[in-house]
């Protein structure tokens, strides 16, 4: 991360980026919290789910599908990531897994959504995307922050949903890999509470950067 400049009189404080200087924002810090927020969202409804299922079967689910389908599209609407199009492609998975799972419900029904996909694993391809995108998160986590847990959220998830596509994995050994990866990430979630808000939000002078070599322009500016 970048140095830190003295703030005057309270002012959000200022970083000495590879670009130039830049400053975390009041509303820099609502995206880190919300994006942190959602992401445990995902966690926590991933685990109940699995949780509930096994205690009470599968009717009754689906709130916990949407919570996670919501959480993880807030979380990739306030992360920051450098490359705009890894970015978008993660947001592209999310969408695709969205609607993958919307075709699962029509056919299915909500209530036996995750029977169909235990009884006919090839519906992992309409809804492996949304994993994929959470698998991405979990990736950039590690990429910045080299958490262990956040390789493991990253492995386990293809590792799983793969697995049972290819017939290798039981639906009994697929759910314990899942409860593991969401156990996992919710570790993740925890521990990234504390840390600043200007670690999430890396460093801004890149983005201007690059912003502007997308746009064309040639001139430095400084970043927000």
């Amino acid at each position: 991360m970048s140095s830190t400049l003295a703030p005057a009189n309270g002012a959000d404080p200022v970083f000495d980026g590879v670009y130039g200087s830049f400053t975390i924002t009041a509303t820099d810090r609502r995206e880190v919290l919300g994006y942190r927020l959602a992401l445990t969202a995902v966690a926590v409804a991933q685990l109940a789910l699995l949780a509930q299922w096994r205690q009470h079967g599968p009717d009754l689910l689906w709130p916990w599908l949407l919570v996670m389908a919501a959480g993880l599209g807030l979380a990739l609407k306030w992360i920051h990531i450098y490359l705009r199009p890894l970015h978008r492609a993660l947001q592209l998975f999310w969408l695709a897994g969205c609607l993958g799972g919307a075709l699962l419900a029509l056919r299915a029904g909500p209530g036996q959504m995750l029977p169909a996909l235990a009884d006919q694993p090839l519906w992992i391809l309409a809804v492996g995307p949304f994993f994929a995108a959470l698998a991405g998160i979990g990736f950039k986590e590690f990429f910045c922050f080299q958490r262990p847990e956040a390789i493991g959220v990253t492995l386990l998830l293809p590792l799983a949903l793969l697995g049972r596509l290819a017939g290798l994995l039981s639906p009994a050994a697929t759910a314990s890999l899942l409860a593991a990866e969401a156990l996992l990430l919710l570790v993740l979630c925890l521990r990234k509470f504390p840390m600043p808000a200007a670690a999430d939000v890396g460093d801004k002078s890149v983005f201007a950067h690059l912003e502007q070599q997308r746009l064309g322009q040639g001139q430095p500016v400084e970043a927000p």
